[in-house]
């Protein structure tokens, strides 16, 4: 948990299929995504599914784990919104087997634009950061394209409650 007193809530996974935290994706990395205050956080342990060189998660496979996270910022917001752009900077090398907590917060808002960050942490050494811009649409987006009947009643539970950075 990260270091503030509030408790953790689970949040639901993007959808059953993600491939980030969909608990019905076997390629997926499985990510379970708390909520503790303004702080989003998940343990992540990339395996044999995501190498890269010997021993060693895949930049693609640590940069997806990344947005996975940050898109859970959207609760603390409290509306729908998509990636427009991420940053990950490699600062060690992100061994497999091993767990990484990657915490995530909002550090601003500009009109639709969200920007927010993360970082990768194991063993106390932060290996990796991530800096992203989401942008704020409505549920008419995903319909327009892609399946919203697989986000079921997501939606309206994000909305419900999320909301602390709305404004």
């Amino acid at each position: 948990m990260p270091e503030s007193a509030a408790p953790s809530e689970r949040l639901p996974s993007h959808t059953p299929t993600c491939m980030g935290c969909g608990p019905d994706n076997p390629h997926g990395l499985g990510q379970v995504v708390y909520r503790s205050a303004d702080v989003v956080y998940a343990d992540v342990t990339f395996d044999e599914r995501h190498i890269g060189a010997p021993g060693l998660a895949h930049g693609g496979a640590v940069a997806a784990a990344c947005d996975d996270v940050l898109g859970f910022t959207l609760w603390i917001a409290g509306t729908p919104a998509v990636t427009r752009a991420l940053t990950v900077e490699y600062l060690q090398p992100v061994p497999l087997h091993q767990p990484h907590r990657i915490p995530a917060h909002i550090t601003g808002r500009e009109g639709r634009a969200l920007h927010v960050a993360a970082a990768g942490v194991q063993e106390g050494a932060t290996r990796f950061t991530a800096n992203a811009v989401f942008v704020v649409v409505d549920t008419a987006h995903f319909a327009a394209h892609g399946d919203i009947s697989g986000f079921g009643e997501l939606l309206e539970q994000f909305s419900r409650r999320g909301g602390d950075q709305a404004s």
